[in-house]
């Protein structure tokens, strides 16, 4: 029994924060403390603390209201529906020269990785790699140029 007694000061910090604290004794007399009742032990509550209300929450649970979205301030800079498309166009341009230099490259590293023919695997893997890096930048270019409006 003095065993119960010596883990009961080491359990109440959990207390505080698990709500419920139960004493458990099972069939040989065994008592345990816990936060978590069990069906296999004869549990009763030794103590119940309710949830801390949240200040603001309009009912004490807990829940604080989903705040509503932040509107655009008035003062805030718009862009002109011309200048908005003038910014795109760069930015589509900026994208194709981007793809173009890209597939350049491509071939290039296809055409070094071809020129290079029998040599030992270990030479061949870094233009392998690069083959596989411009592969790459090719495909996220173009899912950005797909992403455009």
């Amino acid at each position: 029994m003095k065993k119960a007694f010596l883990v009961l000061p080491l359990l109440l910090p959990f207390a505080a924060t698990a709500n419920t604290l139960y004493k458990c004794t099972d069939g040989s007399g065994a008592v345990l403390y816990t936060n978590q009742k069990t069906a296999k032990k004869n549990c009763t509550v030794l103590s119940y603390q309710a949830p801390p209300a949240v200040p603001g929450s309009p009912d004490g649970s807990g829940a604080r209201p989903r705040p509503a979205a932040t509107p655009t301030p008035g003062d805030f800079p718009r862009v002109s529906g011309n200048d908005q498309r003038a910014r795109d166009g760069d930015r589509r341009a900026i994208l194709d020269k981007e793809l173009a230099n890209e597939q350049q490259s491509l071939e290039k590293a296809k055409k070094a990785l071809f020129d290079a023919g029998n040599q030992p695997p270990e030479k061949l893997q870094p233009l392998r790699d690069t083959v596989a890096l411009h592969e790459r930048n090719i495909g996220s270019l173009k899912k950005e140029l797909g992403n455009l409006r």
